[in-house]
């Protein structure tokens, strides 16, 4: 009897195949067309909508719809993009800014490149988010990235394939995943994260005004390695163009003894992304629920 997963991939598999064919702009702009129209049939909208209302306690109702409504093309438009990861970098040197890709960052990515120390890169479900990996790869940094397995094999495995032509290493998260990305750290290489999600077991921050749990890991093996933290993020921009950001290290709080305190270091860090997601809401992932 042919396995339920395998069926289940195999549909994934062919639809990311139909998707590409299509090319990144049509499949993004199709994406940004379905999605929204599906938006009320999925649970993960009421959600949404409660974390907007929360969030923003004094914006109209119409502003909260349409910020909504963006978060959901943004979906679509990551979601689609997802199959067609490999044609979305174009950003050449001799000619900088002038595709898809707008960043004035190169130097920095250079510097990190080339000066033998590790470093930690924290990212946010912003835009299109595997974009810093690629941007990474793409710059030559050696960077090791920590993301969530499917739980279809048959889809991890096409996905591990598709990210690892163009994102580098991958470990899938968990305290394997920790390890690796501690040993990569030893060798001084550079690693990466998502840190805008719950954790229960997480440390306690603040993210637009209320109580919420973060991912400690990034500010631990910061304290571990005393390596610089950087934040990276995307701004999708109109005509299927992306702007990458990446800051200067961010000069993290310490404790008594002169080493990084966890606690205060993934508040910074979580200040940023508040930052960020002001800048452009409809562009974050307001569907998780990351107050609880």
């Amino acid at each position: 009897m042919v396995p339920f997963d395998w069926i289940i991939g195999m549909l994934v598999l062919g639809a990311m195949a139909g998707i590409r064919a299509l090319g990144p702009d049509r499949a993004s702009d199709i994406g940004a067309w379905i999605l929204p129209r599906l938006a009320p049939l999925i649970g993960a909208n009421r959600t949404g909508y409660a974390n907007l209302k929360a969030a923003y306690p004094d914006k109209p109702e119409a502003e909260i719809r349409a910020i909504l409504r963006g978060v959901w093309a943004n979906l679509g438009r990551t979601s689609f993009e997802y199959a067609c990861m490999d044609d979305l970098w174009d950003y050449d040197p001799a000619r900088p800014n002038q595709g898809r890709i707008v960043t004035d960052d190169v130097p920095l990515y250079e510097r990190l490149r080339d000066d033998g120390k590790p470093a930690i890169f924290f990212a946010a479900h912003l835009a299109n988010w595997e974009m810093p990996a690629v941007a990474a790869a793409a710059h030559g940094l050696d960077t090791t990235s920590l993301y969530r397995m499917p739980n279809n094999r048959f889809v991890a495995r096409a996905i591990q394939r598709i990210r690892g032509r163009t994102m580098g290493k991958l470990v899938a998260s968990g305290g394997g995943g920790v390890l690796q990305l501690a040993r990569e750290l030893e060798a001084s290489n550079h690693v990466g994260m998502l840190i805008d999600q719950h954790l229960h077991r997480g440390v306690d921050v603040t993210f637009f005004g209320r109580p919420a749990k973060a991912n400690p890991t990034a500010a631990r093996l910061a304290r571990e390695f005393d390596c610089p933290v950087h934040g990276v993020r995307v701004i999708r921009l109109p005509g299927n163009r992306f702007r990458l950001e990446a800051t200067e290290a961010l000069d993290l709080p310490r404790d008594a003894e002169g080493r990084i305190d966890v606690k205060g270091a993934m508040q910074m860090m979580t200040d940023v992304v508040e930052g960020w997601v002001r800048e452009h809401p409809e562009q974050w992932l307001w569907l998780h629920r990351r107050w609880r």
